[in-house]
């Protein structure tokens, strides 16, 4: 029976997704695509995001293939500055990624900032922050709990503490860049995500 509800999501077009994505990082399931389509359409976050987790501002998010900010839950994720996340990086729960924050002299406003990037193949620990500014390269991995206040841009390294610093260097030569079969930017497939980024997104 269950082989059948397979063939019959991979038949039937607006359920391809869950088929396509079921050996990925961050599946698509039958429940993200009803939730996105009664509760959130296109007023909300274009991948699938945990009920406890809040995500401020998501046309100023940019999500790789196969990444999905707040898909375990609650993370917080304050996009007032652009929020960019290279393709294949992993968010655990609680995560905190925080674009801008607020004036020390009036707390209304906002400081102007770069906002965060994040490189690909990244891996961002349970109940780590991110803070403004902060610039992460590709193979970046942030220990839990982890608070970072600064850019580790050349990447390649596993990050721990608060304030967070380097504790390991990785082996380049053994860090892999896989492909997953079917590539989607959250419910988009890739191919068609420069497009909807060209129309949707501010970032």
């Amino acid at each position: 029976m269950r082989a059948f509800a397979w063939r019959v999501m991979a038949a039937f077009p607006p359920f391809r997704i869950v088929h396509e994505t079921r050996g990925s990082q961050t599946p698509v399931t039958l429940r993200h695509l009803l939730r996105q389509w009664a509760f959130v359409g296109r007023r909300g976050p274009y991948w699938p995001v945990h009920p406890t987790s809040v995500i401020n501002n998501w046309r100023n998010v940019y999500a790789g293939v196969d990444v999905s900010p707040g898909y375990s839950p609650g993370c917080y994720i304050q996009a007032l500055k652009p929020v960019v996340i290279g393709d294949y990086t992993q968010i655990g729960p609680n995560v905190g990624l925080i674009g801008a924050n607020h004036s020390i002299y009036d707390s209304r406003e906002h400081t102007s900032t770069e906002g965060i990037r994040i490189g690909s193949y990244c891996w961002i620990g349970m109940n780590a922050v991110i803070l403004p500014g902060v610039v992460l390269g590709d193979f970046t991995i942030v220990g839990a709990g982890a608070v970072v206040t600064k850019s580790f841009a050349d990447g390649f390294v596993v990050l721990a503490g608060n304030p967070a610093r380097p504790i390991r260097v990785l082996d380049r030569a053994l860090c892999r860049r896989f492909k997953n079969e079917h590539e989607y930017n959250g419910f988009i497939r890739a191919s068609d995500f420069p497009e909807f980024r060209k129309g949707c997104l501010s970032v």
